[in-house]
């Protein structure tokens, strides 16, 4: 028997892949049907929604760890690029807790850098720059700890169809069941040039119907209005302070500056994680 589990955030949870019965599916689940024949695998999605690369290492890592798990994958980190208390090297320290926790343990770990949100979503320059800054210092670190402990490792932005509208779901902040399907598939494909599980390629197309123009503004109104408005307390604050900053650099004429002490900063924390140390809980905070 083959133990997968899963730990990180929503999407991980498999938001914005809906089953017929309400239920939520995801990459992670639809991967998880792919690496061993049916009744030989045993799934454990651990991800939460909200979910920070700290909540990781200190909640979901202890229950990963109790499974014995032969894959494990590890996705955090777009929940802290949305948080005023962005730190980069702490960041980089939970991750690096969690995946070497989890290789000294004995699983394979998968893990992945995500796509630039300002390129995703085409958002004003005020908020696309200090978003792409800061999901490339969460991607710096995350490639660094993925370089030195082994296992599989995704960069989102190699592939093509990661910006293709098609792949995201209607809050158009998770994947739909078609980039869901783009997730497992890629990651698939890594464990089986590496020779890890791979029994069986999730098809990359839907199976479930798609939903309609009238069940997505249901599902706004009823179930993404809730969700949007619990995140908007912490969210929408920490991207006003972050327009604004950006609006004031640029006022300024110090925004290169800028950019480039905090590449110094990243510098100095990924080199600290891919020589195996931790970084200093101050290092690095991006705006």
């Amino acid at each position: 028997m083959l133990t997968f589990v899963a730990l990180g955030d929503s999407t991980t949870a498999g938001f914005g892949d809906p089953m017929p019965d309400g239920s939520w599916r995801g990459w992670a689940a639809l991967l998880a049907d792919g690496l061993a024949p049916p009744g030989q695998v045993a799934f454990h999605n651990l991800a939460a929604s909200g979910a920070l690369s700290a909540d990781v290492a200190r909640d979901q890592l202890p229950a990963a760890l109790d499974h014995k798990p032969d894959v494990a994958a590890v996705l955090v980190g777009v929940n802290d690029t949305l948080r005023r208390g962005f730190d980069v090297s702490a960041i980089g320290n939970a991750m690096d807790h969690t995946i070497g926790s989890l290789h000294r343990a004995g699983a394979l770990v998968l893990s992945a850098c995500f796509p630039d949100p300002g390129r995703l979503f085409r958002l004003p320059a005020p908020l696309a720059r200090p978003l792409s800054r800061r999901i490339a210092a969460v991607n710096a670190v995350t490639h660094a700890v993925a370089a030195r402990v082994p296992g599989v490792h995704l960069d989102l932005n190699l592939l093509r169809d990661a910006y293709d509208p098609r792949m995201w779901s209607v809050d158009r902040l998770h994947p739909g069941e078609r980039g869901h399907r783009l997730l497992a598939g890629s990651f698939y494909d890594l464990l089986a040039v590496r020779g890890g599980p791979a029994h069986r390629r999730p098809d990359p197309e839907p199976g479930n119907p798609q939903p309609t123009r009238a069940a997505r503004v249901w599902w706004m109104a009823t179930q993404g209005s809730a969700w949007l408005y619990r995140r908007s307390r912490d969210l929408v604050p920490s991207l006003a302070r972050m327009a604004i900053a950006e609006w004031w650099y640029d006022l300024r004429g110090i925004a290169s500056d800028m950019d480039e002490a905090i590449q110094k900063e990243i510098s100095t924390a990924v080199a600290m994680f891919a020589d195996g140390h931790q970084a200093g809980a101050t290092t690095g905070k991006p705006s």
